[in-house]
Parts: C-alpha cells; structure tokens; sequence
C-alpha cells in the first residue's frame, strides 16, 4: 500500500505527494477520517485524486493511502431492490446506522454481510465449469432467480458445493483451476466499474424493447440491447418519460440511475417505485429494480462514478441471461461533473468549457450497451438497453453534450416544451425525432405484429410530416382556402396525433398499450382515411364526413381494454362502413 500526504485541496480535487507506488484508478482513503477517493491522474510521485465526499476542512500534511485496487462495486444477492449512492454505499443501511444525514467517511459494505440467503446448487462435485456458468441460484425476490455465476476468467473443476443457507462471506463450495489452485465459491464478486464486463460475442438488433408507448413503439423503436437518447428543456417530462419505460418496458431488470438530479425529483423515485405494481408480474417494481441516488446536492465527484456504478450493476444482470433496461437522469449532469474535475486539473478547456474527452467518454458509457451471448457453456442471449435523459440549458441540443449524445445513439425522442404546455405527453416532437432501428425492427414487427405495421407505420408519418406543411398554408390563408382532400388529410392528422400520440400516463388502460391494439388503432385511422377519401371523390360532403359519429368512438378506442379492443375493432370498421354508405345515399 502506498501512502503520502496531502500538498493541495482544490473542492473535490486532492493533490497528494509520496504517491509513486499508487496506479492510476486506484481507490484511496483521504485524510484522518478516511474519505473515499480515487485516483485520476499520476505525475511522478504526486497523485491527482477525486473524492467522493465532501472536502471541507482538509488540511496540507493529512495522511493520504492507497487501497490498490480500482474503483470497484459488489455484485450478488441484495442488489434488487436496493437504493445507493454513486459509489454503491448502500442508502438504507446509512440510515439505520447514523439517522438521516450522511457524515463523512462512514464504511458501511454495499452488500448486507448479515444477511441470509437460501442457495441452490444447480453444479455437482466434480463438474467442470467455465467462466459465466451458473453454479446454483438465489431466489432474490419473488420475480428474480439470481444466478451464481463463476467469476471471468475463472475456468476448473469444482471440488465441493452444497446447498443450504449461507450469508454472503460464506463460501458455497470450492473449485480447482487449471493451474491448481483451489479457490473458494462465493454468493458475491468484485467488479472494477471502467472495465466492461467480457462476453462472448455483441449481436445485430433485431428485437424491439417493447415500451407500451405508442409514439416509441410504433413511430421511434428502440431495439433490446439499443441505446437512446430523450434530450429536452426543463419540465417537458423526461423523468415521467423515464418513469414510464422503467414500469411498462419489457425488461426483466431495471437500474434507474439519478445522476445529479434535483433532490426532490429522485424523492419521487424513491417513494413511487415501491408503491407502483409491476404489470407484468402483479408485484412491486421494487423488486425488479436497482436504484442509484446521486442527486444535485451530493459530491459532485460521486456523479461521475455513478454511470459507472449503474451499468456494472446492469452488465452483471446481462451476463445472467437477462434483459436489461438502465435510466440515466441525466448525462448533462455527469458531463458538468467532469467539466468541473477537468477545469480543477487545470486541463485544456473543449467547446463551452467541457473537456475534450467528453465525446469519448459519452462513447464508452453508450457503448457497453448491445444484446450479447454471455460467457459460459450454455452461451445465453442476454441485452442492455441504455437510455438516457439529457438537460440541455434552455432547451438548446446545439450545445456539446446533446450534440456528442446523438453522434453516438442511435434514437433521439426529441421532447417538445410547446407539446408539454399543451398537456400533450408523451412530448416526444414526431417531426425531429428519428429512430436508426426502423429498418433491422421492420422484419420482427411484420412477423410477429402484422404485415402491415411498418406501411402503415410510414403512412402515417407521411400524414404529419403533409400536415406541417399545409399548417403553413393555413396560418397565410385560413382554413376555407384549403381542397377537401387536404382538409380530411388535416383532420385525419388530428386524429393521428390526439387519439394515436398523445397518451394518458396516469390513465390505468391508456397508461400502457400492446403491440395488437396498436395494430388496430393505426389500422381504425387510416381505414377511415381511405374510405372517407373514397366517398369524397364520389361527392361526399367534407363537413358530413369529418362529423361521422364514428370518428368519436375511433378517438376513444384507447380506452378500450386489451381484452375487448378486437371485438370493438370490428364493431367500429362495420359502423364505419354503415354510416358512410348512408351518407352517400343522402347525398343521391
């Protein structure tokens, strides 16, 4: 262990001498009262160290050491359901130890050392396994098996294992590696959170992540093991947005990470997630669920790492087998953390004062995203989906960070303050959103939705992008100037974008809408445009049509529930049809 002494305290920034036998990225305890730190950057024996605490009333020749080891976190049972700070403190056992407010160097184990687990050996004496496999599960909660996994690069043949219950310090059994060794088989591994975790091999999309919103799922999907971004001004609803996919996407693991956010945002977090049910299982969300609180007013250093902590958190539950949604709300904060760290370095300032590595750094984040097969000798197909929120200063995504996030992702949902204000959620603006997975999604949806989806899909955007354009022409000359066919084509957008877009997050039917009821609605709307088109040409009066009583039950069709929408899919299409051959029988 190496140990020096502290020459300069600059806010979160430590300058410490006598450090020449420390590495890079090592953790270090800082001061008499051992604040947890890590070392950024090495310049002979003199080392540049960010600490995750507060620095207040440090002083020149306070003891500094080394730890040598990385920044690492502890992944095995107990991690569902749990609620932790940026470098995994765990929040809960703080508060039962010391009260309400978090003092400085406290050392509590991110992983309960008391608590007991019920173990089930899926391995028998003498088996031969490999790095990834699966020794035995821990039932963790009611919704999640949690595997026992041999830790990478760890290959042998096991000695003992036995089932039973076992607290997390415990060894489960012994293994043999190949050189000989004997090494014990524990509930729990240490992860440094820079080094992604290995895997086998990274596939192409081809499977959406199901969210139940229509506007993702149908006009901008997002792929299992993709990566998003829902860049926007301040209360537009990208924390609702984000609240929303945790509950509704088809993930089997959540990691919600609140990265610099307002302390009483993450508050809401905290005391809706347990209270919400999680539709797919009829439990607690909570129990699919790990939380990362790291608000605005914690250590600014902190937000940094936890990034890191969160998506090492999701890898693990990757490797499993599992699929895999992580939050980040939001990544302008943690790029603000590094501009601060950067400038206390004394580094050369980037465009707006970032440092030049922030693309990179968003780049690597993004990147340990993907659907994979995991290591292991059963070779399972496990993903993570990253998606995060970013806070652009006054809505402006030409600033550096929204900029090195869409070089990056490869779906934007733009979200539009003009859309908020008009109540219509989710804001996510159709005419500068885009989704880069359209096309390797549009075999998936036509084999498994309907042959139609995608042509539907594009003719409906087709509509609105036609409208924005006749709204011009509408604001110069007014309503009365436009043809008939343009002004169905205008109504017919309306409806697109109050019965189809728009969407009730709070609203127990409309919160959430499968793929099949979708299908229908899309295929309502544009069944009436067809049809409605038809019998114009035939000398239908365009007042007479847009006032078919049948366009307020198309309108209401999002209420309907998922059991009755066929039935009134079809109940619909034969009004439709009566109420425009009585309208042309009229008109004769």
């Amino acid at each position: 262990m190496s140990k020096g002494s502290i020459v300069k305290v600059s806010g979160p920034l430590v300058i410490a001498e006598g450090m020449r036998d420390a590495n890079l990225f090592d953790v270090v305890r800082v001061s008499n009262e051992r604040l947890i730190g890590e070392i950024i950057e090495m310049h002979g024996d003199r080392a540049s160290i960010q600490v995750y605490e507060e620095t207040a009333g440090l002083r020149a020749g306070e003891p500094v050491e080394s730890t040598g080891v990385p920044l690492s976190v502890e992944l095995g049972p107990g991690l569902i359901g749990g609620i932790f700070d940026g470098i995994q403190r765990p929040l809960e056992s703080i508060m039962e130890k010391i009260g309400n407010n978090l003092s400085r160097g406290i050392e509590v184990p991110s992983l309960s050392r008391e608590s007991v687990w019920n173990f089930e050996a899926t391995k028998n004496n003498g088996d031969k396994v490999v790095e990834g496999d699966a020794i035995g599960i821990v039932q963790e909660t009611e919704t999640v098996k949690h595997k026992i996994l041999v830790p990478p690069g760890v290959n042998g043949t096991i000695i003992s294992i036995k089932s039973g219950e076992y607290k997390l310090e415990q060894p489960v059994g012994k293994l043999k590696t190949e050189k000989g060794e004997e090494i014990d088989l524990m509930l729990y591994q240490r992860w440094p959170v820079r080094k992604g975790r290995p895997y086998v091999k990274k596939h192409a999309p081809t499977m959406p992540l199901v969210t139940g919103q229509r506007v993702i799922d149908c006009m901008f999907p997002i792929a299992k093991g993709g990566v998003a971004a829902i860049p926007g001004p301040f209360g537009s609803g990208k924390t609702v947005t984000q609240h929303q996919l945790a509950k509704w996407a088809q993930a089997d693991i959540v990691v919600y990470i609140g990265c610099g956010e307002r302390g009483n945002e993450m508050t809401d977090v905290l005391n809706e997630f347990p209270e919400l049910i999680d539709p797919y299982t009829g439990e607690s969300l909570m129990k699919r669920t790990v939380l990362i609180a790291n608000t605005s007013d914690m250590p600014v250093a902190a937000r940094e790492a936890s990034i890191y902590t969160g998506i090492t958190i999701a890898e693990y539950f990757r490797d499993m087998g599992y699929s895999v949604a992580l939050m980040a709300d939001s990544t302008s904060r943690w790029a603000e953390a590094l501009r601060e760290m950067s400038g206390r370095l004394e580094e050369m300032p980037g465009e707006e004062g970032y440092p030049a590595y922030l693309g990179s750094r968003l780049a690597q984040f993004y990147e340990r995203a993907g659907r994979v097969t995991t290591l292991g000798s059963e070779g399972l197909d496990g993903s993570l989906s990253a998606i995060g929120a970013v806070s652009p200063p006054g809505g402006d995504i030409s600033e550096p960070v929204s900029q090195a996030t869409l070089r990056i992702v490869k779906v934007f949902w733009g979200l539009d303050a003009g859309l908020a204000y008009k109540r219509h959620f989710p804001a996510i603006n159709w005419l500068t959103s885009y989704s880069l997975y359209t096309d390797s999604l549009a075999g998936w949806f036509d084999e498994n939705v309907s042959p139609e989806w995608n042509s539907n899909r594009a003719r409906m955007m087709l509509i609105l992008q036609e409208e924005a354009e006749l709204e011009e022409i509408v604001k110069l000359v007014g309503m009365d100037a436009l043809s008939s066919s343009d002004r169905l084509k205008m109504e017919v957008a309306r409806s697109i974008r109050e019965d189809f877009l728009h969407q009730l997050a709070f609203h127990e039917v409309d919160t959430h809408t499968s793929l099949k009821k979708q299908d229908f609605m899309m295929k309502l709307i544009l069944d009436y445009y067809d049809k409605a088109s038809s019998t114009l040409e035939m000398g239908a009066d365009i007042e007479a049509l847009v006032a078919l009583p049948v366009r307020e039950k198309i309108g209401r069709f999002k209420y309907v529930t998922e059991d009755d929408a066929e039935n009134e899919f079809v109940s619909i299409g034969a009004q439709l049809a009566f109420e425009l051959s009585e309208l042309l029988n009229k008109e004769d």
